[in-house]
């Protein structure tokens, strides 16, 4: 380590991105010319699985020429709407969904297939799993990516998705420290602010980040979120040495990996720029800083970072404290162990997956039996939104996916696709193709934030269609139908939800699911 260059020590403390499923120019000269010696991957990194352990191996030698050490290749794949592997592999169902199975054992085994498929594919650092508290059913980045709104809930299923990531050999982050459950601003847009004390987010927050840390957490995320009651000055957690040193590390005893959730997000980018942002992460205590898009931006945290330990603002002692946690987990996770890429969506994954899903539906309004639709009975329509985009963090909109064509396909019915918003142009429209059905299937997706999916559903209820509605995102949607209609959570808009759909709607199974929210 003494060996380094201050560049060469700067370039071991950043991770960045790039935009093709192939090393750019970009990405090559960050390496060579700044040393940087970490990606990140998202789904327009990846192609196929065949393609995706090719670029995980050019990375690595790529890395290791130029800089002496492995890469820590990490990955944002916690499950449901967040998962950037291809198709080809297991994207194991998300938070919410396997806590409703009411099955531990299930975030573990999520946990471990998944570390297992990320390891073939040269992956060894997830980014997961999510420990916040939906405590506010109005969040819009976190809700369905929680476990549930108590802290029991999320330290009983979160703890062992983390478990089972480690037991699979895989670098985990836990996150978003301190907590961004109780938020109504996703970070990716704008500054949120949580006014809560130390004591009140003791009581709350903080509970199942102790739980994994008792538990042996070896990574922790940092939020960008104002703690003002805490943090005097006007920094969010990620640049707050009360937050990151004093409460993480010195009150809770944290030991591992600090890294940083990524700096260009709005929250840092906007307020404070996200060369700024590299320098006060690492002064606040944060090893590993995200720079996950820009080369442009990367470039200048570099350059800002060696500007502040030139002049002073930043120690080269904080600077080595950061570059010895770092290397430390690329000596443990950076050699890929030879793995063979048929573990990459094999069969017994991808049934330990479906079951979980097929576990997952909750039947939220009315009671067994819930209507069944027969195959080519035609007495049944289908209608709902294509899948989007919902917020930053999710993963790209798989275009083939759409709830009311699949399920028109399954059973020989009519359906029809909405907009995400639907007027009263288009509204009226449906309700008259609607006409003559006797049974509606709407898909809802996210109601809440789209009233014309609402007005649409309640629209075919007073119309006197016997109405079941699926929840595909956040469940809170299904408490905003008036009248008497069924109501089932998938809790996400994915193929492998939309299969366990099927199989609940047809009779074959039924929805054991059990919510995992108070309110």
């Amino acid at each position: 380590m003494n060996h380094l260059s201050l560049r060469e020590k700067i370039g071991q403390l950043i991770v960045v991105g790039f935009a093709a499923p192939h090393m750019t120019d970009d990405a090559k000269r960050l390496i060579a010319e700044y040393k940087i010696g970490n990606v990140i991957l998202f789904s327009h990194n990846v192609e196929n699985k065949r393609q995706l352990r090719a670029l995980c191996e050019e990375l690595q030698q790529t890395i290791s020429e130029h800089t002496g050490y492995p890469a820590l290749i990490s990955i944002d794949q916690e499950g449901g709407r967040v998962t950037r592997l291809p198709d080809e592999a297991t994207n194991v169902p998300g938070a919410m969904a396997i806590a409703s199975t009411g099955k531990p054992d299930n975030a573990y085994e999520a946990g471990r297939i998944t570390a297992r498929e990320l390891r073939a594919l040269g992956i060894n650092f997830n980014l997961a799993p999510v420990l916040d508290i939906n405590n506010n059913p109005l969040n819009p980045v976190i809700n369905v990516r929680s476990y549930g709104d108590t802290a029991e809930t999320v330290e009983r299923f979160g703890v062992p998705m983390m478990k089972g990531l480690m037991d699979g050999g895989v670098l985990t982050a836990v996150k978003h420290f301190p907590g961004h459950g109780d938020t109504a601003v996703d970070s990716h847009l704008g500054l949120p602010v949580i006014e809560k004390t130390v004591e009140q987010l003791s009581e709350l927050e903080l509970k199942p980040f102790r739980a994994a840390i008792a538990a042996g957490a070896e990574g922790v995320m940092t939020s960008h979120i104002l703690f003002p009651l805490i943090e005097r000055d006007k920094v969010p957690a990620t640049m707050s040495r009360t937050i990151v040193t004093d409460l993480l590390k010195k009150q809770l005893g944290y030991e591992g990996l600090v890294v940083s959730d990524c700096l260009e997000m709005d929250a840092i980018r906007k307020h404070y720029g996200t060369a700024n942002g590299a320098v006060g992460a690492l002064r606040a205590g944060v090893h590993l800083v995200f720079v996950s898009h820009s080369a442009e931006l990367a470039i200048e945290a570099v350059n800002r970072i060696e500007q502040a330990v030139v002049e002073g603002e930043l120690t080269e002692a904080e600077l080595d404290e950061a570059l010895e946690k770092v290397l430390y987990y690329k000596k443990k996770y950076g050699a890929i162990a030879p793995a063979e890429l048929s573990v990459v969506g094999c069969d017994s994954h991808r049934e330990a997956a479906e079951a979980m899903s097929r576990e997952s539906i909750c039947l939220l309004r009315g009671s067994l039996p819930i209507p069944t639709v027969r195959k080519g009975a035609g007495n049944t329509f289908f209608v709902g939104s294509h899948a989007y985009r919902t917020d930053q963090a999710s993963s790209s909109v798989k275009k083939n996916v759409s709830f009311p064509a699949a399920m028109g396909e399954a059973f020989e019915s009519s359906y029809a696709i909405v907009s995400i918003d639907p007027d009263d142009e288009e509204i009226e429209r449906t309700l008259r193709q609607a006409e003559g059905f006797a049974h509606v299937v709407v898909g809802l997706y996210n109601g809440r934030e789209n009233a014309g999916q609402l007005k649409l559903a309640n629209r075919l209820i007073a119309n006197g269609h016997q109405v079941t509605a699926v929840a595909l995102g956040k469940p809170y949607d299904l408490e905003l139908l008036e009248g008497e209609a069924y109501g089932l959570a998938a809790f996400e808009y994915t193929p492998l939800a939309i299969g366990s759909l099927i199989r609940v709607l047809s009779g074959e199974i039924e929805p054991t699911g059990r919510l995992p929210l108070t309110c």
